[in-house]
């Protein structure tokens, strides 16, 4: 049984074997500079993400040698170079064959082995090292991603690999003991940004399985999380009223947005930035820190981030309050209470059961529209709440923060306005970004479905994990996969919309929909 965290001597054996490799590993915007710009730019990868994926056959400096002697040469060939400079990544399933002959929830559990990675099998270029055994989701997506695991962990839960969800929650510890925070994913350039702060329900999830010591024993990181999410509040006043991921409100409410700290085109989509930037009259870095604070919402690109609700130009992230990372803090804060309850610090148990409190009543007193009868994001700038309703508005069920009342109005706009065929709308807008209409996506569904059975709503929460399941089953019985986001208003359709193709394997789609076929007796 771990007392600790991690035994000093493993700390030392990862520190010498992961972290000290960790600044070795390379950061491609910046290590290939001109190089990296010209070969995004001349998009020789159908996928921006391939390039700075790519794993470096010699070293970088040696790489940016060769090219400044060469890329003047008569018979200079871009794409030549980068193949002989660089080994092109993989994706995770290529050579994954589904057997038709097996039902849905037996190619899943054929899945988690495809989409395992071990240490052993990290090598340099831009990936993170981590010290234990993690589930990719798929597709072009070949790290691990902070928000995607906790639902990939339900499934876990469901097919009893309760190995490899401790091994995931060491992995994020990991990484926020080194680098102080869980990035996007473990590489390299999504180190200026994290992603929805799941690490709290994942150590519940743990707990659940080994027992509430578990809280205690990740005590330390759960604080250095928040720590990260709070980081600057102290410097809020009226006239800073916001920094980094705070925002003070007029009424001196504290509060939290989406963020990034480097507003450069994203390596990872730097052409897709880059030529938007240059096609329109904006501060350039204005737009490129309002783009990776959205990619940082995970919900990358949605019509809740969009001033006019339709073009990624006006892209405003930054000015907003969200509903969901607000309630996700919210259960950080709880969950910080039930660890020093634990533990005996019955000081900090108070402390935190205020901030909860407070921050609950907070969400419900600027994020309650009154008008439509609905948790809405709050626009902190322009003081009202944005109206872009989404189905972020269900977070504040799945908490249990909003009323009873609350709850049931919000039951009511799902069933009329969200309710497809195929599951819940995303959102009510269709803008061709992949996070609105007609896209459905299992986490929110999970999220929804339990809230609504958190205020007994059963009907309904039936209803929508009926109509997800056989959604999942379909498109599985014609394509053989589980892919990483469905269209719920045309069921004969799969989905669409986004900087990239629809992706298969899926992590999050496969943990949601073991998690809510158990739940729902259909195994």
């Amino acid at each position: 049984m771990r007392t600790i965290f991690l035994s000093w001597i493993r700390l030392l054996f990862i520190y010498f074997l992961f972290v000290s490799p960790l600044h070795a590993q390379v950061n491609p915007a910046e290590q290939y500079g001109e190089l990296f710009e010209a070969v995004q730019l001349s998009a020789i990868f159908p996928d921006s993400k391939t390039f700075p994926d790519c794993i470096p056959l010699h070293e970088p400096q040696a790489i940016m040698e060769d090219y400044q002697q060469s890329k003047g040469q008569a018979d200079f060939d871009l794409e030549d170079f980068v193949l002989e400079h660089f080994q092109l990544p993989k994706s995770p399933s290529v050579d994954f064959q589904t057997d038709t002959a097996n039902t849905i929830v037996e190619h899943i559990n054929a899945l988690w082995p495809v989409l395992t990675r071990s240490p052993s099998e990290s090598v340099k270029g831009s990936l993170i090292l981590l010290p234990e055994s993690y589930i990719v989701p798929g597709g072009r997506f070949r790290e691990i991603y902070y928000w995607d695991s906790y639902f990939t962990m339900l499934g876990l839960q469901v097919s009893k690999e309760y190995d490899l969800i401790r091994n995931m929650v060491d992995n994020f510890s990991f990484l926020i003991e080194t680098l102080g925070f869980i990035p996007n994913g473990n590489r390299t350039y999504y180190t200026s940004r994290s992603q929805p702060p799941f690490y709290s329900l994942m150590v519940r999830l743990l707990a659940d399985i080994e027992g509430d010591s578990v809280l205690v024993r990740y005590l330390p990181q759960l604080e250095k999380e928040y720590a990260f999410w709070m980081n600057g509040t102290k410097s809020l006043d009226e006239n800073t009223p916001a920094y980094r991921r705070v925002v003070r409100l007029d009424d001196g409410t504290i509060l939290n947005r989406y963020w990034d700290d480097n507003p450069a085109p994203r390596p990872e989509s730097y052409k897709e930035d880059y030529e938007l930037a240059h096609s329109i009259e904006r501060d350039n870095e204005d737009l490129y820190r309002n783009i990776r604070a959205a990619c940082e919402s995970g919900w990358d690109f949605s019509s809740r981030w969009l001033r006019d609700g339709e073009s990624l130009a006006s892209i405003h992230t930054t000015e907003i309050i969200p509903i969901d990372l607000n309630s996700l803090m919210y259960h950080l804060e709880r969950t910080l209470v039930a660890a020093y309850a634990e533990d005996g610090q019955l000081e900090k148990q108070m402390d935190f059961n205020q901030k909860a409190e407070q921050r609950a009543a907070a969400i419900r007193r600027y994020c309650w529209d009154k008008k439509q009868k609905f948790f809405l994001d709050y626009d902190f700038v322009a003081e009202t709440t944005v109206n872009q309703p989404s189905l972020a508005a269900v977070f504040p069920l799945f908490f249990e923060i909003a009323s009873k009342q609350e709850a049931v109005r919000v039951s009511r706009k799902l069933r009329k306005e969200f309710m497809a065929p195929g599951g819940l709308l995303t959102t009510l807008a269709n803008t061709g970004q992949q996070w609105d209409a007609p896209n459905g996506w299992a986490p929110l569904q999970w999220v929804a479905y339990q809230a609504l059975l958190n205020y007994d709503q059963n009907k309904p929460a039936k209803m929508l994990a009926e109509r997800w399941i056989d959604n999942n089953v379909r498109v599985f019985q014609n394509t053989g996969k589980m892919v990483e986001k469905y269209v719920v208003t045309d069921i004969s359709l799969e989905a669409g919309g986004g900087e990239y193709p629809v992706q298969d394997g899926f992590g999050w789609s496969n943990g949601v929909l073991l998690k809510m076929m158990s739940a729902q007796d259909m195994e």
